[in-house]
Formats: C-alpha cells, structure tokens, sequence
C-alpha cells in the first residue's frame, strides 16, 4: 500500500492509525522515499512541550531547492513549473518550465551572494504576485538565508516593524505592482519604512510597472542588471534539518506580530505530503491556489508543496474583480485548471454577483475545489459546490494555521464524504483534542470546546523569532503538553470537525488574521481619541468586518464625527494597511468596564451583533450605565 496517495476511506483510517500508533516510523517511511537527503537522519522525533522544543529529522541534511527543482530535471525539465497569469487579461500568461525556473533561482542565488548575502542572514521580500517572488524565495533556500515575505499590502510601519523584528540585511521590492485597474507605489512605501531600518544595506527592485521612482545611491540596484551578468549555476547550500527556511509575521492579539521560524526537513515532509493527498495531486494536473506568497497558503500551497511534487501551479497576479467577477472562471477555463484553492471571501463576493459570468466559462476540467482562510459558511459551501464544482468537485474545507505550516484537519477528495461548514477529519498524523475550559479532555463525540495538538507534526514552527518565551506562553501554556490553536471547535456524532471561531481578541477579515490590539494602539493616538475597542461583526462578504467603539477626550466633538472617522481609517491604513480598516466606527461616552479596568468585549461584541436581548451580568460593571448609552446608539 502505497503510502502517499490515499485513495479510499477504509485506506485512510488504515494509514490514519498506522500513523497515530507509531508517527516516528511514519513520518520515517514518507521521508526515506520521497525526498532527496544528502544525509539521513539520526533521529525522526524528539520533543518536550514543556520547554517548547520540536526537532524532526535531526542530523539530517539537505536543500529544499534540490527537491523542489533539481531533482525533476530528469524527467521533467520541460514540464511548466509556474505558470504566471498577469493582471492584464490581455498579456499571456508565461510558461517557466523546471529547467528555466532551475536557470532563474541560481541566477538570483548568485546576485544574492554577490551582494554579501550568506547562510543564516534574513531578506525581505517584499514584492507583488509576479514570479520574481517566487523565484527570490527559492533563491534565499538554495543559499540558506532567511525569506521574510512580507506581504505588499501592508503599510510602511507594518513593513518597518517586521524588517526591525528579524533584523534584515537586504530588502526584495518592485517599483510598484498593479491591483486591478490600479497601481500601487511599493518603491516609495519601502522608502518610507527603511527611514526606521538602519539594518537594511541593499535594496533590490524588480521593474513592474516602469514608473518613475527614486533610486538611493549605494542602497538600491536594479534586479535585472544584476540578473543579466549572473551565472545560471549555484550549488545548493546543504542546510541542517532544524535550520530556519523561513519566517512569516502573523497578527499577535496583543503587542507586535509574531514572526513565525519554520525549519527545513519537516516542513518539506508536511507540506509535499498533505499537497499530494488533500488535493489528489495527478501528474498533468494543473494546480491553482489563488491567495498570495506573502500568506502561509502561498508559501505551503503555492511554491514548496506544489513543486515539492513536481507539479505545474499558478501564480495570480490580479484580483477577482477585474477586469469582472469573471476572471476566475476565465484562468480556470483557459488554463484547463484541475484544483483550485481560494477563501470563502472570495467566493462570497463571486456568489453575490450571480451565476450569469460562471456560465460563460467551461470549468469541466475541474476535479477538487478548495477553501482556506477560515471557516466557509453554509451557504457560499453550496454556491461553491453546485455552480463551481457542478455537484462533480467535491470541496476541501481545510483548517489549519501559520503556525501550523500545513492543513491539519480537513475532508481528502473522493475519499472523506463532506458536509458544509465542517473540515471533517484529521490529516494523517494529526492528533487534536477538543479541552473545556478547565484544562480537562473532552472525550467522545457532540463535544464542543477549545482545540488542541497533543502530539508534534512535521512541519510546526519551531518557535517565534528572537522570542521562545512568547512562543511558549502562546502556545503551550492554555494546557499541559499541549499546542493550543487558539480556536473553538466542535465535534459532531461522527467525530467530524468544525471550527467555531478564536477564542481570542483575533479576528479573521476576508482571511487575514487580525490582532484587535494594533489596531487599538494605531486609533490611540489621534489626539481625539481617548481610548478605544475593536470587535468583529459578521459581513456578508469578509465573513467578518471590523466595528469600532471609539471614546473621544472631547464629547463635543460629535459634529466632526464623519471627518474623524475617516481620520481614524487614515491612521489604521498607514500603520497597518488598508485590510484593517473599520467598516463601522461607533462613537461612545465610555466603554464598558469590570472594576479591574478591563474592558468588556463581550458585550461589545454581542451589540456589534445585534444580540442584546441577553448581555449577561452587568451588575460587576464600573459602569454599567454606559452598556445602554451604546445600545441606544448602535449603528
């Protein structure tokens, strides 16, 4: 029995138990046959949560560039690796075969090198969805430096502060990128963050766009220049299975992101393993994940796992809307795609546009639709399924976190039957436990509580940047011996899976994780402000948006409302980016407290909902008056 492709149920369970009673010697097997090690391991596994401390594949070498590209050279040099489907409808899309892409990394790895980048130094990248991103990140593992992907999205202080965290040397950029029929200036955002980056010696810039942009003497180079004169031979660093591959910043729901530190091997393992089996991974089969290399779903779905596998994926550089809510449709016909991997956002937005620009499209060829970012909602799940997939394409609701670097919990096509708004079942080597509030097991099913990971899985991370403690605190402190994915989850009759949500001050827009206390602290501190709280509602579109009750020093301010309200989006967008701006900003005499000075956000929360017929005891209040002065002003 093979144990990479799983093809019925009663082979899961098999595979599913073999892998429960003895993950060492199958995680052992997947490794010793499907990759390229310049030298074996000495051990598969050695743990302890308590400190926390993960190693996989310990005394193994490697590069994961040589299974990700030179070891299909053989057989599948001229096989299209990526394929790049411009903004513009109009431009083909470009075909870069192995062969090329192999050409590409060791040229980029040679200009990196040049410039005195070597193992263990971090880079940022900071680039738009064009192949350059990919091939930079690739270009970083082959030399054994650091990738901090950083998406391009977020403002010069988002950018600043992640720069700082994992003290970069060299920042990847372009001249700027396009969004639709817009374009965006990333040169000058870049600019801007690196006046609070002294650790930054060279910028790279990718020309994109060809607009006019200033160039720093003695910092900034043209990309291609440099590309031209390199050599298209670079031999793979040989990495330790524990060393860093990449870091990549999540929201924190408090303080500063966290930068995540994925290692290596188990991270290869993982993602290579789950690609092949949760989306039935064929060879001719054309793969499409729609979300950015700035995300984990990138990193994992679009660049390691896909040619981990040797497989042919694409890279989006546009957004759904343009040049109409038919693009995706168009990609998907034109380029015969067989999987596709998008967010419950984007199919909410699609769905609300009608069936009308999906019936122009032939999507006959494909075979698995997937979901990721968070929870898919009842109704998009059957848009999704009977327009999209025709009843034919059965959907992967899948789970899973940055953290976690792979899908943990998910349906595998054509094996798990499925059923909206649940991830189903485990992935193979994955052991969750459902906990109740006081740190006790929930056994057996109908049983909803708090998720947890009881035992390590390949590709984890290891830990967060320059901060174990807070790692440990995060993650391994809620329960003994135990991760704590920081979501809720419920466990039907049949042991199936559905995720309910954070349980902590995070809230997912449109899929992005956002922590409500950046927020807070950028609201603070305009001078009008005096103290402020964050809370999501549900929307139609994103799932969930953002709704602010803000507490002026002056109360009087109130005929400035609509202009300090846009002020107050202005200082959200340039601290953290324009996805964390407030769809509803509620202006308020006070918020409501307990005696301690925390603020309640449950109430909060239950307003921002409309659910007010049971707020629960507010008699604890400091200042229970003021949950009414809210309600009545509710937007």
């Amino acid at each position: 029995m093979s144990n990479y492709h799983i093809k019925h149920l009663e082979e899961y369970y098999q595979v599913y138990r073999k892998s429960i009673r003895n993950p060492e010697l199958f995680w052992e097997e997947i490794a010793e046959e499907q990759f390229l090690w310049r030298k074996k391991w000495n051990h598969v596994l050695r743990w302890d949560f308590s400190k926390p401390e993960v190693k996989w594949f310990e005394g193994a070498q490697l590069n994961i560039t040589e299974n990700c590209i030179d070891r299909h050279l053989a057989t599948r040099g001229d096989k299209t690796a990526i394929l790049f489907e411009p903004n513009d409808p109009s431009k083909s899309a470009e075909h870069i075969t192995y062969l090329q892409l192999y050409h590409r990394v060791n040229k980029f790895a040679n200009v990196l090198k040049a410039q005195g980048i070597k193992k263990g130094d971090r880079v940022c990248i900071y680039l738009p969805m064009i192949p350059e991103l990919a091939i930079s990140v690739l270009a970083c593992a082959r030399i054994g430096a650091i990738h901090s992907v950083v998406f391009a999205g977020f403002s010069a202080t988002a950018l600043s502060t992640r720069i700082n965290d994992s003290d970069c040397k060299m920042v990847i950029t372009s001249d700027g990128s396009y969004r639709g029929a817009k374009t965006i200036d990333l040169k000058g955002i870049v600019d801007e963050a690196l006046e609070r980056c002294p650790g930054v010696k060279i910028v790279l810039v990718a020309k994109r766009i060809h607009s006019d942009i200033q160039m720093k003497e003695g910092r900034d180079q043209w990309l291609q220049q440099l590309l031209d004169e390199a050599s298209d031979q670079c031999i793979a660093e040989v990495m330790d299975a524990e060393d860093p591959l990449f870091i990549l910043y999540t929201s924190g729901s408090t303080g500063k992101p966290k930068g995540m530190v994925h290692s290596t091997a188990g991270y290869m393992v993982y993602t290579a393993y789950t690609f092949k089996n949760v989306f039935q991974y064929k060879e001719n089969d054309i793969y499409w994940c729609t979300a950015d290399i700035g995300w984990i779903t990138g990193h994992s779905y679009i660049v390691y796992g896909p040619l981990a596998n040797g497989a042919t994926t694409v890279m989006f550089e546009g957004v759904p809307s343009y040049p109409d809510f038919g693009r995706f449709w168009d990609i998907v016909e034109k380029h015969k795609v067989t999987q596709f991997y998008t967010a419950p956002t984007a199919i909410r937005a699609l769905a609300k546009q009608g069936t009308e620009l999906v019936e122009k499209y032939n999507l006959a060829s494909l075979k698995v639709l997937g979901s990721v970012g968070e929870p898919i909602n009842e109704e998009a799940w059957h848009w999704y399924n009977d327009n999209i997939g025709k009843k034919n394409s059965p959907i992967v609701d899948t789970w899973w976190q940055t953290e976690t670097g792979g899908i943990m919990i998910t349906p595998i096509p054509y094996v798990t039957p499925t059923k909206p708004t649940y991830a189903t079942l485990p992935f193979i080597g994955i052991q969750p436990a459902l906990m109740d509030e006081h740190g006790k097991e929930l056994i057996g099913n109908q049983v909803d509580g708090r998720l947890c990971i009881k035992y390590p899985w390949p590709s984890m991370a290891r830990t967060i940047w320059g901060n174990h403690q807070r790692y440990k605190d995060t993650y391994f402190s809620a329960y003994e011996n135990m991760y704590f994915t920081g979501d809720g989850a419920l466990r039907d009759e049949v042991g199936y899976y559905r995720i309910t949500g954070r349980v902590d001050d995070v809230i997912i827009v449109s899929g992005h994780n956002l922590g409500t206390a950046p927020i807070e602290d950028a609201i603070n501190e305009h001078p009008a402000v005096a103290e402020s709280a964050i809370v999501g509602f549900p929307h139609d579109v994103k799932g969930s948006a953002l709704y602010g009750y803000v507490t002026l020093k002056d109360t009087g301010e109130s005929r400035r409302h609509d202009n300090l309200r846009k002020e107050i989006n202005q200082i959200i967008t340039e601290h953290i980016g324009p996805i964390a701006k407030l769809d509803k900003i509620q202006f308020t005499s006070g918020l409501p407290k307990t005696r301690s000075g925390k603020i309640m956000r449950r109430i909060l929360r239950k307003i921002a909902h409309n659910d007010t017929s049971n707020l629960g005891d507010t008699s604890t209040l400091l200042n229970p008056e003021v949950v009414q002065d809210i309600m009545d002003n509710a937007l």
